[in-house]
């Protein structure tokens, strides 16, 4: 473990989280499984570069970042991930046209 980067200057939680729920994002590189992940082998691919997914949850780490909970579509897989390691589908402002609220019906 001694690989890990931290970004040590850098304290999201001082803003509010950059995603919202239910926010369609999408990774911007490869994901594998650095022994976190259960039921899956080290190194493992969990989401690739491009894969489509949604905010499920929103959560900490270190009081230092947001971790987004993102469930994949094409992989089935639910990962963790930082902002950093993901990117909007949608352009800011259009977002909260896309998804409807729940229990809301469109005419």
């Amino acid at each position: 473990m001694s690989n890990i980067v931290r970004d040590s200057e850098v304290v999201e939680l001082s803003a509010p989280p950059y995603f919202t729920f239910g926010e369609k994002v999408k990774a911007k590189r490869t994901i594998r499984n650095d022994g976190t992940y259960a039921g899956k082998e080290i190194g493992e691919i969990l989401a690739k570069k491009g894969e489509i997914g949604y905010v499920v949850s929103i959560g900490t780490f270190l009081q230092q970042f947001y971790i987004y909970g993102v469930e994949f579509l094409e992989s089935g897989n639910r990962v963790g991930m930082k902002r950093k390691e993901l990117e909007s589908t949608v352009p800011r402002g259009e977002a909260e046209d896309e998804l409807p609220l729940p229990g809301a019906y469109r005419l």
